[in-house]
């Protein structure tokens, strides 16, 4: 004769419970706080940032090409200005640049050419010249990155402490292999931030 279990059935209807009302205290974003959803915008942001600058000496398999990386500080840059004010774009190319600053030399700064990278890409958005597709993207920031390079060829050129005609024979590969990887790259960081940033902005208005 089978012995009902009716001990085991009242103790699985409890866990089976607690898991929903586990699940039900996850609130999506729209019900969370102003301010909480803020300081979580701020987070990501931040965040993003952080490990960009975490990327910058890292090689990793397909992110080296003749020994140069992809700048990612840049593509940061161009994902957070393409959508923003120039001013706004200028802003973040400067931080950013004085952040890389602190982890090569200060001199010559990285704060000049991505400071005007954030410019010019605040400029194209503004005058409607491109449109948000994974071509137009990966075009701005190969240009961008061959401009970056050669206003950091300009500046160690102005200093003067090596031959002119080395420093372009170096910085023609390594603005040619920095444009390739960014240009390539660039929708690993663009298309995250960029839906993340937008969703934020819906929440808020």
């Amino acid at each position: 004769m089978k012995i009902p279990a009716f001990g085991i059935s009242r103790q699985k209807k409890p866990k089976s419970s607690e898991r929903k009302s586990k699940f039900r205290r996850i609130q999506p974003l729209s019900r969370w706080h102003p301010g909480a959803r803020k300081l979580l915008g701020y987070t990501v942001t931040a965040g993003s940032v952080l490990l960009c600058l975490l990327l910058l000496p890292t090689r990793l398999p397909g992110m080296e090409l003749l020994g140069i990386g992809p700048n990612w500080l840049l593509i940061w840059v161009v994902a957070w200005s393409v959508k923003r004010t120039v001013f706004a774009g200028a802003l973040a190319g400067i931080v950013l640049g004085l952040l890389q600053d602190s982890m090569t030399a200060p001199n010559p700064t990285h704060a000049i050419s991505l400071g005007i990278v954030g410019v010019l890409t605040g400029l194209l958005q503004k005058q409607r010249f491109i449109e948000e597709d994974f071509i137009s993207i990966a075009v701005i920031v190969f240009v961008m990155a061959v401009l970056a390079e050669t206003i950091f060829g300009l500046q160690l050129t102005l200093t003067g402490d090596r031959k002119v005609t080395d420093i372009w024979t170096y910085y023609q590969r390594v603005a040619l292999a920095s444009a390739i990887l960014s240009s390539l790259w660039a929708p690993v960081v663009y298309y995250p931030l960029n839906s993340w940033w937008q969703q934020i902005k819906l929440l808020e208005q």
